[in-house]
Parts: C-alpha cells; sequence; structure tokens
C-alpha cells in the first residue's frame, strides 16, 4: 500500500512523495488520516523559524481512522479497527520514570526526537506526520477515541482546547470567581478562554495586537471573553482595572514571537497571581520586562511544555458537548494543493489577509 504525503525539505518547500506503507504486525499500527490541524508550531516549521536539519512530514493535530492495528497494540491502545481516534503528539514507553510520573512528554526512549510531525522522513516508514494520507503507529503511540458524531475537522480542536485546559485551567489552578487575562487571541487563546470559565472564572480579558488581531477579538465574545483590549490601542492594565477594579488572578500568555508580551503578563497580574507562560518568544529576550516585579509582587510564574493525556480527554468530553459553538469558528480547510499557500499566509501576515482562527489540513479537500 503506498501514502501520499507532503514532506517539508527546506523552509517553504514542501514536496509530495509517494511513501509505502509499512505491514502491520503485533505491535503497529496504520491510521488513514482524515484531518490535520494547524497551529503556530506548522508555520514555524514551514517558515525556518524552526529548523530541523533534515527532511519530515509536517503535522501534529492528528484525527484519522484506525486502518490496521496488531493484536498487541489494540490492547495497549484500547481501539480496534475502524476506530476514529485522536493522535497525541508524543509518545510515551509507559516503563520509564517520567512516563510512570505522567510526564511522558520527558519519556527516555521518546521525547521531543520522536514527536509526531517532526521525524526525519528518512527514519523508516517516514510516515511521521500529518501531512499525508496515512500515519505510522508505532507501539508508543498514545491514541484518543473520537466519538462518530463529532466533525474529524471540528475534533482536531482537541490539541489547542487541550492546551488551553491545561495553561488556563489546570496548572494555574483557576477557581471560581478568578479574574483571568489571556494574551493572545488566536486559537489556543480562545480555548483558554473557554477553559478559564469552565473553571468559573467570573472574568476574561483579551489581548490583541493590531488590525491582523481584531477580527478575532470581535469573535472572542462567543468563547467566554468579557473584554477585549487591542494593545496598540490602549493600556492593558488600566483596561483591566477599570472593567474589573483589579488586576488578573491568572495571565496566561499564548503569544508566539512576541517577546515583549511577557512585560504585559508580569504587569496584568495581580500581588500573588499566577502567570503561565506557553508560547515562546522566538529569542530576544523580554524587552521592557522588570525582574523585580516577580519579588515585589510574589508571583508564581509556570512554563508549561506541551499537553497531556488527560487535558486531551477533557477537551474530547467538551466538543462532544456542545457548550461552545467551535463549529462557527472562521475555518480555512486545504489539502495537498493548497496547503503551501495557507501557511504562506499563516508565516507573513500579508497585508489584506486575516488568516482563519482554525486552520486544517484534509487529504481529500
Amino acid at each position: 500500500m503506498k501514502a501520499d504525503a507532503l514532506v517539508l525539505t527546506k523552509p517553504r518547500a514542501l514536496e509530495r512523495r509517494t511513501l509505502a506503507v509499512p505491514p502491520v504486525d503485533g505491535h503497529s499500527g496504520v491510521l488513514r488520516i482524515e484531518a490535520c490541524g494547524l497551529c503556530g508550531t506548522d508555520h514555524e516549521q514551514y517558515s525556518g523559524h524552526l529548523p530541523a536539519g533534515f527532511a519530515f512530514v509536517p503535522g501534529h493535530e492528528i484525527v484519522g481512522v484506525v486502518e490496521a492495528v496488531g493484536d498487541a497494540a489494540s490492547a495497549r491502545w484500547g481501539v480496534s479497527a475502524g476506530d476514529r481516534v485522536a493522535v497525541e503528539v508524543f509518545r510515551s514507553c509507559r516503563e520509564c520514570d517520567a512516563c510512570r510520573r505522567g510526564e511522558y512528554r520527558r519519556c527516555s526512549r521518546n521525547g521531543l526526537a520522536t514527536m509526531f510531525g517532526f521525524v526525519d522522513v528518512n527514519i523508516d516508514p517516514g510516515l511521521w506526520g500529518g501531512y499525508a494520507t496515512h500515519l505510522h503507529l508505532p507501539f508508543d503511540s498514545m491514541l484518543l477515541s473520537i466519538p462518530d458524531r463529532l466533525d474529524p475537522i471540528v475534533a482536531t480542536l482537541f490539541n489547542p482546547l487541550g492546551a488551553g485546559i491545561k495553561w488556563a485551567a489546570t496548572l494555574p489552578e483557576t477557581a471560581s470567581g478568578d479574574v483571568v487575562a489571556v494574551l493572545g487571541p488566536g486559537i489556543r487563546g480562545i480555548c483558554s478562554a473557554v477553559a478559564a470559565k469552565e473553571s468559573g472564572a467570573a472574568f476574561v480579558a483579551m489581548t490583541g495586537l493590531g488590525p491582523r488581531d481584531r477580527p478575532r477579538l470581535a469573535a472572542a465574545s462567543k468563547f467566554g471573553v468579557d473584554l477585549t483590549i487591542d494593545v496598540t490601542r490602549e493600556d492593558p492594565v488600566k483596561a483591566l482595572q477599570r472593567a474589573t477594579g483589579q488586576l488578573a488572578d491568572v495571565v496566561v500568555d499564548v503569544t508566539a514571537k512576541a517577546p515583549g508580551a511577557f512585560a504585559d503578563a508580569v504587569a496584568l497580574a495581580r500581588p500573588g497571581g499566577r502567570v503561565v507562560i506557553a508560547g515562546t518568544r522566538g529569542g530576544g529576550g523580554a524587552p521592557g520586562f522588570e525582574p523585580d516585579l516577580l519579588v515585589f509582587k510574589e508571583l508564581r510564574v509556570l512554563g508549561s511544555l506541551g499537553v497531556d493525556y488527560p487535558a486531551y480527554q477533557s477537551a474530547i468530553e467538551l466538543l462532544v458537548s456542545g457548550r461552545w459553538p467551535f463549529d462557527e469558528l472562521s475555518r480555512d480547510v486545504a489539502g495537498f494543493a493548497g496547503l503551501p499557500r495557507l501557511l504562506d499566509v499563516l508565516a507573513d501576515g500579508e497585508p489584506g489577509t486575516i488568516p482563519a482562527l482554525h486552520n486544517v489540513f484534509v487529504p481529500m479537500a
């Protein structure tokens, strides 16, 4: 059996290749990919901001149908051929100390080196990412069941919504009555706002930056955001204090390549507050950041790499519940031919072009 895949050979160079799908043994499986969501990592890989040094099949927000699975793998994953599943980005041996602690993203056998969407295509069988018709599933894979009634395109939100649940709810221990500030109005910011409201937050503010973010901020009210702030037009600290009479109990920074946002996060947090940093700066430090504020405010600053299995499970349950209008998100869907153009838009922010909140690769599109 053969699979079609897009291989990123160098920045902005996606090459369509035909790769062999390996036969399934007792400890492996094959997924027929239905949809793969795109996030900041995708366009940073595409543009070269996240260089790999090797060619690979990108894509890590993967949903599909198990086409074939070995007996041992079926027992381990709790799935059968024909089941729709989401694929966890990281793999887990289930045996090392990190995996036993639940920190499987630091698995001694896997970790960042084997995460889906960032593995050398020359490592057999090459089908390690979501920009393809099929995905090879090794024994260390982790799968989550997706109910048939959940559309596979919407189901790719398991990843950003799981991130929001971890970053805006679980990690900062968001509680009933909290005031939460979310920095960044992309899909992870939207999902963080939802997660905060699901945890009982009384008020959620969201910041954005200029014309490119204004349509996203306008859409945020449907997803639990009580106040939107364009930081090019007003001071976010003053705006939040005006609206609530206080600073934020929890600040969640999901911005990407925005070094100055960290200073805003620290300024927005109340004394004794919690600050979660989930978006990477892209280098260059943090302009405007005053380290003494961490001391004077006695802040708890938490970094987060990736998500985790329990958060993904909660995300799928929330998507199935239908409590939030995720099916109404602005959405661009592209197939093999249209994906490079979509990634160009996401990476470059072309003048006059506003990216959709939810962007998805669908092999059959």
